[in-house]
């Protein structure tokens, strides 16, 4: 039976029978749930926007003095690319010092941003493997068996997104692309493996079902999680990642905080052993490999964006 509304999900016995049933459904129907009673501090969470808001208010000058570039993912951005489309939005990101020149950066003011940054990405991270645990059982594996793909050293980044005021927002039906106006994100799937996705209470963010965009409501206390295209392809098609896009709003503004749980870039993934009572969907896909081109395309215009159905057999 499916469920007709984005399921929100209590997780305080995430390990219960019908808790790991109720994700499975919410996996399989949605690709897209909300969690309450998930253990992260919501002073921290208030905190957090409150500083995105102080950070996002300072003028373009500084704040493109942080400005992120093709060499290095982290710091802060106002020209990315969806579907090779522009989006109406500013970012600014975080993710730990690496090997390939990612290096994180701070702005002077405000103060506290580096402070409730890391602490969120901290929480996060935990919240990630408790999640990634479940979704491993439900898939027939052992609770711990995708933590390898992660440890040591994952991928994972933690993004702030600011939608301003948006003068010409436009919402097309479908599968179509803005031609006149914007959205404050144009319509995708995820990369990595999960995300969780702290919002205000200002909607925003659509989900595509069914060939309808369904709003995400903001839920007071809830964060809203959704699989990427790397449980996808574990579960060999059997959860979907979801399509989604956030509107543009021409009267009010919109922060949002994703965490994009992604593996260790050396890692490979493919079907698993335990999805497959039907031939493997896909040939195995390096994540560091797909990574840098979804990268380059999110950066700048370079070609069609990469995607996992292009490593279908």
């Amino acid at each position: 039976m499916q469920t007709t509304s984005i399921p929100v999900i209590d997780i305080s016995q995430l390990q219960a029978p019908e808790t790991l049933r109720t994700l499975d459904l919410a996996c399989r129907d949605w690709g897209f749930f909300q969690v309450v009673n998930h253990g992260l501090d919501s002073a921290l969470s208030d905190a957090l926007l409150a500083q995105a808001k102080a950070f996002f208010e300072l003028p373009a000058k500084a704040k493109r003095r942080i400005r992120r570039t093709a060499d290095n993912p982290w710091g802060y951005f106002d020209g990315e690319l969806t579907k090779n489309t522009k989006d109406w939005k500013e970012v600014f990101d975080y993710g730990p010092a690496g090997g390939s020149g990612e290096q994180p950066q701070w702005p002077t003011q405000p103060a506290g941003l580096r402070t409730a940054v890391v602490a969120h990405y901290e929480a996060c991270e935990a919240l990630a493997f408790r999640l990634l645990g479940a979704i491993s059982l439900n898939l027939g594996c052992p609770e711990d068996f995708l933590h390898h793909a992660f440890l040591p050293g994952h991928s994972s980044f933690v993004r702030i997104n600011y939608y301003p005021r948006c003068p010409m927002p436009e919402r097309p039906n479908g599968l179509n692309l803005p031609k006149a106006g914007y959205l404050g994100v144009n319509q995708h799937t995820d990369a990595g493996a999960l995300t969780i996705l702290l919002q205000d209470d200002q909607p925003g963010l659509e989900v595509l079902r069914n060939g309808v965009w369904n709003l995400v409501p903001s839920v007071e206390g809830a964060l809203v999680i959704n699989i990427g295209d790397i449980v996808q392809v574990w579960s060999n098609d059997r959860y979907q990642a979801a399509l989604h896009r956030v509107r543009a709003n021409a009267g009010k503004q919109r922060f949002s905080v994703p965490f994009f749980f992604n593996p260790r870039y050396e890692v490979d993934y493919a079907p698993l052993s335990t999805t497959l009572d039907q031939p493997a969907h896909y040939r195995p896909i390096n994540w560091g490999e797909f990574r840098r081109l979804r990268a380059a395309g999110d950066y700048q215009d370079l070609g069609k964006e990469i995607q996992i159905d292009q490593f279908r057999t």
